[in-house]
């Protein structure tokens, strides 16, 4: 008798021999050939599991050619590396979610430094100072009035900016207004006497 593993041994060889050829066969070269006429790597190319003995039986470019056309061989797309799911977390962030204690890793300062935040404050009001310089709502010495109080950090935005400026226009209207009731007053008192002078100059002649 022959011992178990030799008898397995055989049983399997036998088989093996009995049945068809079932070992998949090479298609390196089709693939090679189909890399090169798609202008492509070799990991793109795609062959038809089920037609793989029509394929192995092309061995020119002619016949890869005519696979290809026929959808046999196919070049796969190129794997994309979608940002859907990127862009969906930054909407998120753009409305405060995941920006939590937990999420921070620098300091206040390092995450949005104060010399930042001033410089675009000083650059926002100067822009508005000379757009209104520019359309001659404001003249010059208003202009460095205000320049210099921005520089001193009095205007905390342009809102507060624009609030000064009308308040400042309309002091100076008023007092300009006052100005010129009182010049107005002083004519009026200066004529009257006159008048006054005249008739008593009238009187005296007369007399």
């Amino acid at each position: 008798l022959k011992p178990s593993w030799l008898l397995l041994r055989t049983l399997r060889q036998a088989a093996v021999e009995s049945a068809p050829h079932s070992r998949a066969m090479s298609l390196k070269l089709q693939k090679r050939l189909a890399a090169d006429i798609k202008k492509c790597g070799r990991n793109r190319i795609w062959l038809d599991p089920n037609e793989a003995n029509e394929i192995s039986m092309a061995n020119s470019r002619f016949n890869v050619r005519k696979l290809i056309k026929d959808g046999l061989i196919i070049r796969k797309a190129v794997k994309m590396h979608s940002r859907a799911r990127c862009r969906k977390n930054l909407e998120a962030k753009r409305k405060g979610r995941h920006m939590g204690v937990g999420k921070r890793r620098g300091t206040r300062e390092a995450r949005m430094p104060t010399k930042v935040l001033w410089m675009r404050r000083q650059r926002v009001l100067r822009r508005l100072l000379r757009k209104y310089r520019q359309q001659k709502k404001i003249d010059k010495h208003l202009y460095h009035y205000f320049y210099r109080h921005a520089k001193g950090n009095a205007y905390k935005n342009k809102r507060v900016l624009i609030e000064a400026i009308h308040k400042m226009k309309a002091e100076r209207t008023k007092a300009k207004a006052l100005q010129e009731q009182q010049e107005a007053r002083k004519e009026r008192a200066k004529l009257l006497k006159a008048r006054k002078a005249a008739k008593r100059e009238e009187v005296r002649a007369e007399k």
